[in-house]
């Protein structure tokens, strides 16, 4: 496949057609889907997400096997059955549009990463939405400062979520997810829904950049899979090699769907 290619309701991307979200702007959302084989993880949340906020945004809802069909359309005419596949969604209110993008695939890399905290959060945070300028500039801001990722807190240095992932923070019996207006990510709910199977508590609860001291050990999740957490700002953390294989193990086991 061509390193990029896209479809806007059902039909090559052109000119005219490109018109719509070039001039909606950065209303709409989108969901990110890691595509192996013709299949995804967690479909039914990706497009029970997709129908949920194109109701919020726009009114109207978004039919799941509509959402199949263009997925499915897409793939097939950019040769592709391993992608990093996207679903945007625009207005115009009445009528949302569908804009379908295929890239090839992506794999996060199992390497520690070391994020900067940053006092930003995000807008309607519940949402996967676009115009995100304040968390791709203190992203680039980080990753010019030696970071992997920034990691966006409120007030009183309470932790939300990372810039382009859900965090995680392990206390030595529970994994604790930040209680914080943050993104549901598809692979934090597949992971923290599966946890007990694997005999790993999971809690919610808040968690701030001072009391960092009460975890052993932390890791991120996104579309792209999950890596473990080496620091974050000067506090150091210990990769748990235990907790990762499990966390790992555990995603890898997740069902793949078809599309």
């Amino acid at each position: 496949m061509s390193d990029a290619y896209a479809e806007i309701n059902g039909r090559p991307a052109d000119a005219d057609n490109l018109r719509i979200p070039a001039l909606t702007g950065n209303y709409g959302h989108f969901s990110a889907l890691q595509v192996r084989g013709g299949r995804v993880r967690g479909l039914a949340l990706h497009l029970a997400r997709l129908d949920a906020a194109t109701r919020e945004i726009f009114g109207p809802g978004l039919d799941g096997e509509r959402v199949r069909a263009l997925v499915r359309q897409a793939l097939k005419a950019s040769g592709a059955e391993d992608a990093s596949t996207r679903v945007y969604v625009y207005g115009p209110d009445d009528d949302p549009t569908v804009m379908v993008t295929v890239r090839p695939p992506q794999d996060l890399s199992p390497e520690p990463q070391r994020l900067l905290s940053v006092p930003y959060e995000r807008p309607a945070a519940h949402l996967k939405h676009l115009g995100g300028f304040g968390q791709l500039y203190f992203g680039k801001k980080a990753v010019r400062q030696g970071y992997t990722d920034a990691l966006l807190t409120g007030p009183g240095g309470e932790i939300a979520e990372g810039s382009v992932t859900n965090i995680a923070f392990w206390d030595g019996s529970s994994v604790v997810w930040p209680d914080r207006p943050a993104l549901l990510g598809i692979t934090m709910a597949l992971v923290e829904a599966r946890l007990p199977q694997y005999g790993t508590a999971t809690v919610r609860r808040p968690v701030t950049l001072d009391g960092l001291g009460a975890y052993r050990a932390a890791f991120v999740t996104n579309s792209q899979g999950i890596a473990p957490v080496a620091a974050v700002d000067a506090h150091e953390f210990t990769v748990d090699a235990e907790l990762m294989q499990t966390v790992w193990r555990l995603y890898a086991e997740v069902p793949w769907d078809e599309i």
